[in-house]
């Protein structure tokens, strides 16, 4: 029995970047919205879930940027992070039916991956100050607008891992 987290768990919304950008280039033939939002999306809780749903709303087609494993270990989250591998994460993102592609980057940021989708909205929730959000100037730039939405209260992937420890 092979383990999930040691297989590549395949989905259709789950794209390299030459693969998304031909299927965003129909997309945008015609004439859909392209939301792009970003994060590590580790353990998938209710916060996430209406932020993304939200961020959806937005537009025609969001796609969600995910944080590699790597990436997700050099912001400093703790040395037992991510919980969940990115094929796993990705895997359960792509069954929401508010996402409609989820990519990966290895990347801090996800700025060269903004740079290469150029989405119509760029979104970050109301931790991120619009000011701070990465690639919002080049969306803007591309006449774009950049939202910070309204987080859910009481809802974070690190409250919960806290929680699971007794903390």
């Amino acid at each position: 029995m092979t383990s999930a987290s040691n297989r590549f768990l395949a989905h259709p919304k789950i794209q390299d970047l030459p693969t998304l950008r031909s299927s965003l280039a129909k997309c945008r033939d015609h004439g859909k919205r392209i939301v792009f939002t970003n994060g590590c999306f580790d353990i998938l809780h209710s916060g996430h879930v209406d932020l993304l749903a939200r961020a959806k709303e937005l537009g025609d087609i969001l796609v969600l940027g995910l944080n590699s494993d790597s990436s997700v270990r050099r912001q400093g989250k703790g040395s037992d992070r991510p919980i969940n591998s990115f094929e796993d994460r990705a895997f359960v993102l792509a069954h929401l039916e508010s996402v409609d592609y989820v990519i990966g980057f290895d990347e801090a940021t996800p700025a060269i991956l903004i740079d290469a989708i150029l989405p119509d909205v760029l979104v970050k929730g109301g931790d991120w100050p619009i000011d701070r959000i990465v690639g919002g100037d080049t969306v803007r730039c591309h006449g774009g607008t950049v939202v910070s939405l309204p987080l859910l209260q009481g809802y974070s992937t690190t409250g919960i891992i806290q929680k699971i420890r007794g903390k």
